[in-house]
């Protein structure tokens, strides 16, 4: 899923909805504390946005409804038209509800998302449990245009809502110790019947290098399209990080922890010859099983969903993260 982050194509204040500060509490909450502090970087465009509330239950597309894309949201460009939201909440990977692309829309109903907590701990100065209102309180929340590519060979472009994830660290203070960010996912197979199988060894688990972590690109996700997150799309708060493949994009964060050594990650521990820790998009570097040279977008109509498209490096993000890696080796470190 695709993110935008081009200045020149910046969402108007006159686009803002006013009816959102009355559509959710956590979405009101922090927008209010973000009022205070309007700055933001130059590729960011602010906006009050809304989550339709829906006891913490929302499991199909029918829940987050919306107004007509053309009026609420910018595509990245000609070339990159906005996936269509029937699209982004019914196409997904999200293995705790099965391993079909159809299973998570049709299977995330018994995920309940209110109440909901993280823990953020690890080398950290201020280490804590929050309530998901006590997370979002501090932070503005933004609207961002992304391209999401995964590593099967398919993209989207999807407009999300939320705050990047450095505010969160810088808030619990990394220690001088902290090198890298291990993120867990829910473990609950009641509430999630995809952990009664032993797919991945659960709970699912993620991890950034702190560095990474901390640029402006990468968010901690509430929405998308101006409504809540649906439950398949990783209710209520996931992580988004445009430059990497899917599997980078961890969804029903429960634990965000620092730590001094690389994270043992789900899919890197699952196929360390297929999945490496970085997940950097590299064209250059095939996937054993199929090339990643080029790429098909959903969501376009049937014959852009034929046409393949070449892939960019870092998903087209290379100006802004390729400074993170000079001097690796991007095929041995995949």
């Amino acid at each position: 899923m695709l993110l935008r982050t081009s200045p020149e194509h910046p969402i108007r204040s006159s686009e803002i909805t006013p009816e959102a500060v009355y559509l959710n509490r956590r979405h009101f909450i922090g927008a209010a504390a973000g009022a205070a502090t309007l700055a933001t970087a130059a590729f960011l465009a602010p906006r009050i946005l809304g989550r339709g509330s829906n006891g913490g239950n929302q499991s199909s597309a029918a829940a987050g409804a919306i107004l007509p894309q053309d009026r609420r949201f910018k595509a990245l460009g000609p070339d990159d038209p906005l996936t269509p939201y029937d699209k982004v909440t019914t196409y997904n990977n999200f293995y705790e509800f099965g391993t079909g692309k159809e299973d998570p829309s049709q299977n995330a109903g018994t995920l309940k998302t209110d109440p909901w907590s993280v823990q953020v701990d690890g080398e950290a100065g201020k280490p804590g449990r929050y309530a998901l209102e006590d997370l979002l309180s501090p932070h503005k929340l933004e609207d961002r245009v992304y391209r999401l590519r995964c590593v099967e060979g398919w993209s989207m472009v999807i407009p999300w809502q939320g705050f990047p994830l450095r505010d969160l660290l810088r808030r619990v203070e990394p220690t001088s110790a902290a090198r890298y960010v291990e993120f867990t996912t829910l473990h609950d197979v009641k509430q999630m019947p995809g952990q009664r199988f032993r797919v991945l060894d659960w709970p699912y688990v993620e991890g950034l290098r702190l560095d990474e972590a901390m640029h402006p690109l990468t968010i901690l996700a509430t929405g998308l399209y101006g409504r809540d997150l649906p439950n398949q799309n990783g209710a209520p708060l996931r992580l988004v990080v445009p430059w990497k493949y899917g599997f980078k994009s961890i969804k029903s964060i429960v634990r965000i922890r620092l730590t001094r050594d690389e994270p043992r990650t789900s899919w890197n521990l699952a196929a360390p010859q297929e999945y490496g820790f970085y997940a950097n998009v590299n064209p250059q570097v095939d996937h054993p099983r199929w090339s990643q040279a080029t790429e098909r977008r959903l969501g376009g109509g049937l014959l852009a969903e034929i046409r393949r498209r070449p892939t960019l490096p870092f998903n087209g993000y290379a100006r802004e993260v390729e400074s993170l890696y000079s001097g690796m080796d991007l095929g041995r470190y995949y």
